[in-house]
Formats: structure tokens, C-alpha cells, sequence
């Protein structure tokens, strides 16, 4: 399936992601959560930190390539981190789901996502709503307006299929945010304020984006009632590859 929008103009790309050059090698196992073994491409045989929660249900399969990190932090037990990995299609998959808000920052002070425009101030992790939350990004605009931003990582992609999903697991912590994007519009303001949730694909397979009822029902419910009371979601993809993450095109989200 083509993709649906087109390519954002990108002059100034987003730079130093990786702070050092990553390390080829095939991917051994993943295991309790946060750790994988990779066979570098040098023979030797490491343990990697895996950040990421989530089941990475298709993105850890043994034989996969693997990208990590190296570091010389002399308090990191591990020293090396799991950052990307190709599938057997050699399809790009972001595994490290701390810097999808990085990703997103930058995109946002280069003015790449057409959709939100005219950004005058960018503050993370806010105080916000009822449930003790902190919004991904509280944004400002050059009229005084405000979006409040929740930023998802996808990675899970469906059999066969160019369609992904978010979450690969039941998230109580989606749901939250949900509600509270919901609360943001239910709320008496003196200012114009949007309500926003971006999934950021990082897997180069998929091409639209859906809630996984399959997965997480009451997610999908709760993005259906959202959506209907004017919260707003956006998916976009990046352009990936060992040197560099960056955000590339809008993708269709689909209920």
C-alpha cells in the first residue's frame, strides 16, 4: 500500500541520536524484559540493556540483526544497549522507546509536523489533569493557543499486513492518558487548547496505524469516545537506519 501523505521537507535533520557507533551483530535472545544477548559481527558474544517494556511481539526474534550501542558509563552494569533491529525483510524497527520523544522534540522545533504549526514554546513533562499525569508535551503557539501532546511508540505490525498497532499489550497507563487528553477538553479555559495523541512509528513495515482491539478492547473504546469528543490522533513514521532516526511522513490512523 503506498503511503497516503506525503513527504515532509526535511532540511535540517535530526542529528546525534546515537551517541556513538553502533555495533552489527545477529540477535542470540531476548530475556527478562531488559536484556538481550547479540553475536556481534566480530564473533563475541554480548549482553545488551533492552529498553523497552512492551512485548515486542515480531521486533526480537532470534537471527534478527542487531544494532547496539556501546557505552563507558562505569556505572552501567551493561555496556551496550539494543537501539534497532532488521527483520527478516530487512525492515527497520526502532526498539528503544526512550527516544521516541526526542525524535518527536525535534521534529517539532524544525516544524515537521504540518499539523502542529507555529510552536513558540515546547515544555516537557507537565503537570497536568486529574489522575496525577504528566503530559509528553505541553506546546504553545505564536497566537497563545495550547496542545497538550501524548507521544506513543509502534512497533507492532500486523501479520502479513502493513498495518500496525498500538499497544502490544493491555496499558493501563494508555487508558489513563486517554482519559486525561479527554479531561484537557472537558476543562474551562481562558485559551484555545487542542488535545492530541501522536503514535510514532518506528518500524519501517508499517503504514498505517490502528488501536489494537484485539489486544486492549477498552483502549479502543476509549480512543472511539475520544476521538468523538474532539481529541485528535496522528501517526507518523520515520526514516530510519544506523546512523539516524527522524520523523518522514503522516500515516493514515484508522479506527
Amino acid at each position: 500500500m503506498p503511503f497516503p501523505a506525503q513527504t515532509i521537507p526535511s532540511p535540517a535533520l535530526f542529528t546525534g541520536l546515537f551517541k556513538r557507533q553502533l555495533l552489527k551483530g545477529k540477535l542470540v535472545a531476548r530475556y527478562k524484559r531488559f536484556f538481550a544477548d547479540v553475536e556481534l559481527d566480530t564473533g563475541e558474544i554480548i549482553t545488551a540493556h533492552c529498553p523497552n517494556t512492551g512485548k515486542m511481539t515480531g521486533c526480537a526474534e532470534p537471527g534478527f540483526t542487531a544494532w547496539v550501542q556501546p557505552n563507558d558509563d562505569p556505572k552501567r552494569k551493561l555496556k551496550y544497549t539494543l537501539e534497532l533491529v532488521q527483520n527478516t525483510q530487512e525492515e527497520w524497527i526502532g526498539v528503544n522507546t526512550h527516544h521516541a520523544n526526542n525524535i518527536v522534540k525535534a521534529a517539532l522545533q524544525q516544524g515537521l509536523i504540518p499539523s502542529l504549526p507555529n510552536i513558540s514554546d515546547i515544555a516537557c513533562e507537565v503537570k497536568y489533569g486529574k489522575e496525577q499525569s504528566k503530559i509528553d508535551f505541553l506546546l504553545t503557539h505564536t497566537d497563545d493557543s495550547l496542545t497538550y501532546l501524548e507521544v506513543k511508540s509502534v512497533t507492532l505490525q500486523a501479520p502479513q499486513s502493513s498495518l500496525g498497532y498500538f499497544p502490544d499489550t493491555i496499558s493501563t497507563r494508555a487508558h489513563k492518558h486517554c482519559r486525561e487528553l479527554m479531561h484537557v477538553l472537558d476543562t474551562p479555559s481562558n485559551l484555545p487548547q487542542r488535545a492530541v495523541m501522536l503514535y510514532l512509528v518506528q518500524h519501517t513495515g508499517i503504514s498505517q496505524v490502528s488501536p489494537a482491539t484485539h489486544i486492549d478492547p477498552t483502549y479502543a473504546q476509549l480512543v472511539a469516545e475520544a476521538k468523538s469528543l474532539g481529541v485528535e490522533f496522528l501517526a507518523y513514521n520515520c526514516k530510519m537506519n544506523q546512523e539516524n532516526i527522524h520523523i518522514n511522513q503522516e500515516l493514515n490512523f484508522i479506527m
